[in-house]
């Protein structure tokens, strides 16, 4: 079951690393492209993204409860579940209220959320790579 959760944690980050830091940040900077388009597409996105992990989380802890398990495999593995928890059920709303105003054209600042949400991203990145490389060190040890 090692492999299962080496696996999923491997696509769920690959996932993350695609969307969170080369396509959102890209968008942006494509021609054509306003911040209400970009919000509008990053909401899908993100949206699908989450969707996504919340699917491969449920992979990781089934395997989890299947498989053999070290203290740091499920470790790292609660860490990056606990965060995706968070981003999904804190920082998410408070980003779809500031970009629902800036949807209605209010002009408003940047938020202190986003920040919270890039630095959720990276620890949840390190989390899953962590899951992999732990989980990979189990299948083959």
């Amino acid at each position: 079951m090692n492999t299962w959760v080496g696996a999923a944690a491997a696509i769920w980050l690959g996932m993350v690393l695609a969307i969170s830091f080369l396509e959102a940040p890209l968008k942006f900077r494509a021609p054509g492209v306003t911040v209400p388009l970009g919000l509008g597409i990053g909401r899908l996105v993100f949206a699908a993204l989450n969707a996504v992990e919340c699917v491969l989380a449920v992979g990781v802890l089934l395997a989890l409860l299947l498989g053999q398990r070290s203290p740091a495999l499920l470790i790292c593995a609660s860490v990056t579940i606990v965060l995706l928890v968070v981003q999904m059920a804190v920082i998410r709303p408070r980003l779809s209220r500031r970009s629902d105003r800036v949807l209605a054209g209010e002009d408003v600042p940047r938020s202190r959320a986003h920040h919270a949400y890039v630095v959720t991203e990276i620890v949840k990145v390190v989390g899953l790579g962590a899951t992999v490389v732990v989980a990979l060190e189990l299948f083959t040890g």
